[in-house]
């Protein structure tokens, strides 16, 4: 704005200050006046505009009354287990600039979930096709009938979790953001103690089997073009991250072939590379304080909720 303005020589002489002078010095402060206005008022916009500071224990919830008198059971089941407040405490460490709600509602029949603005949403329809899918009995592999439950619907709430930290806390992302928020369903799945990550990740993994009709399957070309994954490549590719983060715990996905031998060979870099960007991303949004809990706030609530969906 200054440079804009041809300034004429001064005279060389020292003589005292003439009209002209006079003239020019006055011109020099209306030009700089307006400058001086200009920072003031980004200095103010960008003060206004600041992010605000985060901060953990911003988890907010709610339960929405079910539209359909069909899910009405699970709303009064969900409402007396309190699994909401238990996700709430269990995400409080996450240091974020806004709070972030967690919500279960009913969906005109649409089996979702999904995140936007700072909320979270888990259709009842969902919910009613988890339990539809579980089976009868304990599975072989050491899984409960309830871990089928409990596992899928902690990945739904843990991938949307994934969505929300990426947006509110503007986390770049490479490749699709719906196997990032997968990945980051996973890694926190496994920060559990080894008992609970093994039943929470075979879970998830076992819903997504139960997706696929078969060992051979034949698909329209356009079920490739999904933003998502399909069913199979999300199980192994849980099931991959697994392996690759304790071999020995997960040994026997390998051993029955859950997990093909050829994919089993990378999983352990694949899980290198994750960890390598949740440390480096996440970890510094995480409040150290509040996650010292994390192992006792699932270990108190879980148990509960495994004897509860046994009793049913």
């Amino acid at each position: 704005m200054l440079n804009q303005i041809d300034y004429p020589a001064y005279p060389s002489t020292a003589s005292a200050p003439d009209a002209r002078s006079s003239s020019r010095k006055k011109q020099k402060r209306l030009a700089i006046a307006p400058a001086l206005a200009l920072v003031v008022a980004l200095t103010a916009i960008g003060s206004a505009c600041a992010s605000p500071k985060s901060k953990p224990n911003q988890i907010r919830y709610e339960y929405l009354s079910p539209k359909s008198a069909a899910h009405q059971a699970i709303y009064d089941q969900i409402k007396e287990g309190r699994p909401l407040e238990h996700l709430k405490e269990l995400l409080s460490p996450l240091r974020l600039p806004y709070p972030l709600t967690l919500k279960m509602a009913g969906c005109d029949g649409d089996i979702n979930a999904w995140y936007h603005d700072e909320v979270i949403t888990v259709c009842y329809e969902l919910l009613a096709d988890v339990l539809k899918n579980a089976p009868t009995q304990d599975l072989p592999i050491g899984v409960s009938q309830a871990d089928t439950i409990i596992g899928p619907i902690l990945d739904v709430f843990l991938h949307e979790t994934g969505h929300a930290v990426f947006s509110m806390l503007q986390i770049p992302v490479l490749g699709r953001e719906e196997d990032a928020a997968d990945q980051f369903s996973a890694y926190v799945m496994l920060r559990l103690s080894k008992d609970e990550a093994r039943r929470m990740v075979l879970g998830a993994a076992y819903q997504y089997n139960v997706q696929m009709p078969g060992p051979q399957v034949t698909l329209p070309i356009h079920s490739f073009s999904g933003e998502h994954s399909l069913p199979a490549q999300r199980a192994f590719n849980v099931l991959c991250m697994a392996y690759g983060a304790d071999k020995k715990l997960f040994a026997d996905i390998v051993e029955k072939d859950f997990l093909p031998k050829s994919r089993a060979e990378t999983c352990e870099f694949e899980y290198e590379d994750i960890t390598f960007a949740m440390t480096k991303l996440i970890s510094p949004h995480i409040d150290k304080r509040f996650a010292k809990k994390f192992h006792q706030v699932w270990a108190r609530t879980v148990i509960a909720r495994r004897a509860r969906f046994t009793r049913q």
